[in-house]
């Protein structure tokens, strides 16, 4: 079962939680992350972007939507929102909602920030919505994950979380146990909703 992991990044916080979480999914036997990135937005609408990203993953097409069955979303946070690539990938999915393709799929959500209050529960919860809307179920970490309770930087019942200045040095351990944990739980929810009748 393919889950697609798509992220935007600038620095490499939001690709380190992607990475951790394609980690985790990769732990469930029969589970296969795809890693894909957003596009960056243009500031000029005449320049063309390059069709091809420079490093990391591909950029994500309609074709790994339709192929996932289950997704995770990360963006850094801007003003406690989402990035623009982000928002301009979720604004370009109207025929998937229409066509109703991720109904009843498990979706999670990460975020980074550079800061401690940087905003990072209101990017999870702002990244949530449209998720929402596309009849996706909703998977979190729960608090019997205890690195929830021992993390002194990210980590977040609504999803995986990075905070660049609390480290320094990427993401801390509990940080990677969070996101690797986010993955598996998105890969076992995927695996019981293939088959469940909803």
């Amino acid at each position: 079962m393919k889950i697609l992991v798509v992220y935007y990044s600038v620095e490499g916080a939001t690709e380190a939680l992607a990475r951790a979480i394609a980690r985790g999914i990769e732990m469930r036997p029969g589970c296969e992350a795809v890693l894909r990135t957003a596009p960056p937005v243009a500031a000029q609408s005449g320049e063309a972007m390059p069709s091809v990203p420079e490093s990391g993953a591909p950029y994500v097409a309609k074709n790994d939507i339709r192929d996932c069955g289950g997704l995770a979303l990360g963006s850094p946070t801007r003003f406690g929102a989402p990035s623009a690539p982000i928002q301009h990938f979720l604004d370009g999915l109207a025929a998937e909602w229409l066509s109703g393709i991720l109904v009843n799929k498990p979706a999670a959500v990460f975020a980074s920030s550079n800061s401690m209050h940087g905003g990072q529960e209101a990017t999870l919860l702002s990244l949530a919505v449209p998720l929402l809307h596309h009849g996706m179920v909703l998977a979190g970490i729960p608090y019997t994950q205890p690195e929830l309770r021992k993390t002194t930087s990210g980590g977040s019942p609504y999803g995986a979380s990075h905070v660049e200045r609390a480290s320094g040095n990427g993401l801390t351990a509990e940080e990677k146990i969070l996101a690797e944990a986010l993955g598996r739980r998105l890969a076992s929810l995927a695996q019981v909703l293939a088959t469940a009748e909803i």
